[in-house]
């Protein structure tokens, strides 16, 4: 495993139609098309969500994203949303990637799509590259700057990004809440907990408080692109989500995916970046640090925490339904029911701990 992230032959079933996508560019988009022949594509191997693919033109290189197979839940793969997050960002925020042409006809893949420039740099997944040395020191930067970059996000200028009308900040930590409490019920399978106490416990604390600031949504170390050595974040993905709200909830999302040494081995089982080594920083010392960054008064921590990991089961269940029901036959996803089973387990946790 090398540092830049690499693109992979493409995953049985997932294929998409080259010759079709190279017809609909050169009507469309003529800077993708190549003199000759047609787009080149591989496939990333990163993503439980939607689906990106690796386009070669001419030399240039170009990122295609389209949502996965089988998905019901259209909110959670709108290109549309996510192209005009970058359309908008671009520019002002300089982590966003430069969008080049959105497609809504489904004909030509079989579902909308975007493209994007690549980002050529590291992502970090589970486990550092192999060719990656982090000393402690360095993973301690590595916090700093994954938690300045979205600080900066949270304090980019509504107005001057012309993302005022992308979302209804009032009401957004109820609306939050009560939406996921409902999908989690939906996709529900037999063989996880129920989580009512947890669906309850959530309910009864929402905090009264009115932030407003362009959130990601789904901010985690393997959605930024580092510099090879891991010193510097060059970009942001996956924007889907993206919208205006409460950036602590944000915040809070982001630190579900936070497994530290010394939590319980179960947690530790699932952890989806190295936030274990040594040099990293805690949770507390990631909220002490986007305090201070933001400027942000956070009275009622633990019920963002348990927001961030309540909102991550639901998540890994939605996608561990599709698996059981068939709609994907990728085996990553064989497992989530049991990450969905460690996620309500440590809510109750924070919650006895509060």
């Amino acid at each position: 495993m090398t540092a830049i992230d690499q693109a992979r032959d493409i995953r049985e079933g997932e294929a998409i139609d080259a010759q079709a996508l190279t017809a609909y560019c050169r009507d469309h988009a003529p800077s993708l098309v190549p003199a000759e022949g047609v787009i080149e594509i591989a496939q990333f191997p990163g993503g439980a969500s939607n689906l990106t693919y690796l386009l070669q033109v001419d030399g240039d290189e170009y990122v295609l994203r389209r949502p996965p197979f089988g998905s019901q839940v259209a909110s959670a793969h709108d290109m549309g949303r996510e192209y005009g997050v970058l359309s908008r960002l671009h520019g002002v925020y300089d982590y966003a990637p430069r969008p080049v042409i959105h497609c809504t006809d489904e004909s030509v893949i079989g579902a909308e799509f975007y493209v994007m420039e690549r980002l050529r740099g590291t992502i970090v997944r589970r486990d550092l590259p192999d060719d990656v040395v982090l000393s402690p020191a360095g993973a301690t930067r590595l916090c700093e700057q994954l938690l300045d970059v979205q600080a900066a996000l949270h304090t980019t200028d509504i107005d001057a990004a012309g993302m005022r009308d992308f979302g209804k900040p009032e009401g957004y930590i109820q609306r939050q809440i009560t939406g996921w409490n409902k999908r989690y019920r939906n996709a529900r399978t037999e063989d996880v907990p129920e989580c009512t106490a947890i669906m309850d416990w959530l309910a009864a604390r929402i905090p009264d408080v009115t932030r407003t600031a362009i959130i990601h949504n789904d901010y985690k170390l393997d959605n930024v692109v580092f510099d090879t050595d891991l010193t510097r974040i060059i970009g942001v993905l996956d924007w889907e989500m993206a919208t205006l709200g409460d950036p602590v909830m944000d915040f809070g999302c982001s630190m579900a995916y936070w497994v530290q040494a010394d939590d319980p081995e179960p947690l530790r089982a699932i952890r989806m970046g190295p936030t274990q080594l040594p040099g990293m920083l805690t949770r507390d010392e990631m909220l002490e640090r986007y305090r201070e960054a933001t400027g942000q008064t956070i009275d009622d921590w633990p019920f963002y925490q348990v927001f961030g990991l309540f909102r991550l089961a639901a998540i890994l269940q939605q996608i561990y339904k599709r698996y059981v029901e068939g709609k994907t036959t990728d085996e990553r996803f064989k497992s989530f029911g049991d990450s969905v089973r460690v996620l309500a387990d440590q809510c109750e946790r924070v919650i006895r701990d509060s």
